[in-house]
Order: structure tokens, then sequence, then C-alpha cells
């Protein structure tokens, strides 16, 4: 997919209908989890983790930092790294951030507290996990821009293996048409008032979902995928690490070429 031809396109489109380049957009860092499948020696909670000489959350903010179409950052934490992210904020001159919200028990409460934090004014709002720190400005725009066009779209990568599904036994039920078939990442975006709505009905509900998508789904809109590939990657074990530190090295030697 050609991000940057699509991102573009879509913000000429704004601008003939809108006369302005964009609308006011958030940005929901969630970094609060505890990283439990990392097993780092040190105790650091994955967020912290250094990938190439960085902090993993942090290369994640100063991507979101740079992006056009980001105005203002609100970052999720465990309480109790609060301080050290304010240490970290300043030390990589992250303007962006309006505020850092306290993250929940689940990542869907870590979300919301993040929400209730984003300004009246914000228009749409683009939620992202602090472990998916190879993203890059132009997967945040192709998503953002997407958005702006359909009211809600995700960033993911088409599966290309067969899927199968099988019963407790292992035995074969059906084989999945893999041409249908997404990896959901993100960033997700979405207007923020789609997404007020779906969070809160949710939480009226008491229904819970493994991703923001979901949500807003269950509410009966749509949500448009974009293709961001498969180096979109979360931090999850200590291979993802490893993997991670060989993507950005190749991405560095690829710009230096």
């Amino acid at each position: 997919m050609h991000i940057r031809n699509v991102t573009g396109q879509v913000i000429d489109w704004l601008r003939t209908l809108t006369g302005r380049d964009k609308p006011f957009t958030s940005a929901i860092i969630v970094a609060a989890g505890s990283g439990t499948r990392m097993e780092d020696p040190t105790g650091r909670t994955k967020q912290l983790i250094e990938l190439c000489g960085q902090p993993i959350a942090v290369r994640t903010l100063v991507e979101f930092e740079k992006s056009d179409y980001i105005d203002e950052i609100i970052l999720v934490t465990r309480k109790d790294e609060k301080e050290i992210f304010r240490s970290l904020i300043e030390r990589y001159g992250i303007k962006k951030i309006r505020a850092i919200a306290k993250g929940g028990d689940t990542r869907q409460q870590s979300v919301l507290s993040g929400f209730s934090k984003i300004s009246s004014n914000s228009k749409y709002v683009a939620i992202h996990d602090g472990a998916r720190c190879l993203i890059t400005q132009e997967m945040i725009g192709a998503v953002v821009a997407t958005a702006y066009s359909c009211g809600a779209a995700v960033a993911g990568c088409r599966i290309y293996d067969t899927v199968k599904i099988a019963d407790s036994s292992g035995l074969v039920m059906s084989t999945l048409d893999r041409d249908k078939l997404w990896l959901a990442q993100t960033p997700q975006v979405f207007k923020s008032d789609l997404y007020r709505a779906a969070a809160y009905t949710a939480l009226e509900d008491g229904y819970t979902a493994t991703d923001d998508c979901a949500l807003v789904e269950r509410i009966g809109n749509i949500v448009k995928m974009v293709d961001c590939g498969p180096e979109n990657l979360k931090i999850t074990t200590p291979r993802d690490i490893s993997y991670a530190a060989f993507l950005l090295k190749q991405r560095k030697a690829d710009n230096e070429e």
C-alpha cells in the first residue's frame, strides 16, 4: 500500500471540503501494563525496557510527537511509573503531552481513563499500545486519514497462512478464507463522539473486549482496515525485543543508502 499517497489524497479532500487541513486529533498511548511475559531480570515493565538505547514507550511517544496528524497526547501509565515517565517526557522533549492518566485493571479501563482527559474540542481519537514502538509517522497518518474519511479505522496486516478452526481435541472443523482475515493492530482511530458512545455503552452493559474496534462494531458501526504491514509489531516477549532491534537497524541501513 502506498501510505504516503493515501494520506495525501485524504488531506487534499478535507482541505477542499472544509478549508482546514484536518480536525483536532487526540492520541491515547496506553503504557500501563505489567509485562509479565517479558521476564526482565531488572524487574522493569516492558514499556521501560530499552530498545536500541531508548525505552520502548518513549519510541512510541516520539513518533506520535512528530506526527502532523496528532494535536495532543494522553499518556496512560501505572501509578508507580508516573514520575519516571514525567522525567522521560522532559528528557526527550515531548511537548504534546496534555495529561498523564492512571491505568486501570484492564486495558479497556486504561483507555477509558485516558479518554476522560482528552480536550473538549477533540474530534478524533487515536488509541495506541505503547508497546507497538515500531510505529512510524506514515502508518499513523494512513490510519488517521482513513478515519477522517469514514469515521473509524484500524491498523492491521493481512494473514497469509491458512487458518483452521479445530475443536477441543484438535480435530479440524473448518478452514477460514484467508482473503478475509486480518491481524488487528493499533492505532485504532475513531470520531471522538463515536468512541464515547461505544465505550460508555460497553461500560453500562458490563461488556469487555480485547480491542477498541470491537466496542465500536458492537454498536453497529463499520471500521476500515488499513494495511500497515507486519513490522508494526507489539513487544510482548524477549524474542520480540531482538526482532524489533533487527528491524530498526535495517530501517537505519535503508535510510542511509
